[in-house]
């Protein structure tokens, strides 16, 4: 997984004509967006890409692998992450 200042760096790289502090702003933007719209359940899709989605988990009752001991899990949203089958193929292809 790259970080933040990574992807930064190889937009600055790839792209010499922007500055540096718009490529930070326009990340920044991005992601404020994504968590947002996420919070909002929102489904958020890049076009042959990827989509995250947030999915609803109800409370359950579950168990500690490590004690066998049974557990209360309060209901929850968690994000579903799922590639396009385009970016899937070129991920898989082999070179």
């Amino acid at each position: 997984m790259s970080k933040k200042s990574e992807i930064i760096k190889k937009l600055a790289n790839n792209y010499p004509n922007f500055l540096r502090s718009d490529l930070k702003k326009i990340t920044e933007i991005f992601i404020l967006e994504v968590r947002n719209s996420l919070k909002r359940h929102e489904r958020v899709e890049l076009r042959d890409v990827f989509s995250l989605e947030p999915k609803y988990q109800k409370a359950r009752i579950s168990r500690n692998p490590r004690t066998n001991e049974k557990v209360y899990v309060k209901d929850k949203y968690s994000v579903l992450f799922r590639s396009s089958k385009m970016w899937s193929k070129k991920i898989n292809e082999k070179e």
